[in-house]
């Protein structure tokens, strides 16, 4: 640190490479550990937002949440691996384990639940509530599911809406909106 305010950090390596950013809070092993301008990141766990060097206004939560993030801000991460992956994405948020752990440039998305959206790399503008919610999604953008394994198997595809336990389960080109229980599935 040398001329950033307001920051605090516990745990080793925490914050260690902080030269300017302000208003960091970081706790545990290398939590915001190359963070060197980036400002008003909240990381608690090990290994959170490790990677972070310029981004503002993260939060990351869990063990390696936001882990290889770098210039993606606004982002929020609750959960041991969420968001992994993300190193430019934006505004997104992951809750669950492993909710959206390989997303690295897709912006806007929302995941909750355990492994929801799992796949998801460069997609944007996706919603997935639910256990394994659009699990194998990769690119397919501007997409709903709600409920236990909605679009579950969906890769590519856009604009699908699915809701209910394994609504449109196995869509994997597109196109339906599916309500109820395994509906389109």
């Amino acid at each position: 640190n040398t001329t950033a305010n307001n920051n605090t950090a516990v745990g080793k390596s925490a914050l260690n490479g902080n030269t300017t950013g302000a208003d960091n809070t970081s706790s545990g092993k290398d939590s915001l550990g190359s963070n060197t301008t980036g400002s008003n990141n909240s990381a608690f766990g090990s290994g959170s937002l490790v990677s972070n060097t310029t981004a503002s206004n993260n939060t990351a939560v869990g063990h390696q949440s936001l882990y290889a993030n770098t210039t993606g801000y606004d982002s929020v991460a609750v959960g041991a691996n969420a968001l992994d992956s993300n190193t430019t994405g934006i505004q997104n948020t992951a809750i669950g384990r492993n909710a959206m752990q390989s997303n690295t440039t897709g912006n806007n998305n929302t995941a909750v639940g355990l492994v929801a959206m799992y796949s998801n790399t460069t997609a944007h503008d996706n919603i997935a509530f639910g256990v394994n919610a659009l699990h194998q999604n990769t690119t397919g953008t501007a997409n709903t599911a709600l409920g236990r394994s909605a679009l579950r198997l969906n890769t590519t595809a856009s604009n699908n809406t699915a809701v209910g336990y394994q609504a449109g389960d196995a869509l994997t080109t597109g196109g339906l909106p599916a309500v109820g229980y395994n509906a389109g599935g």
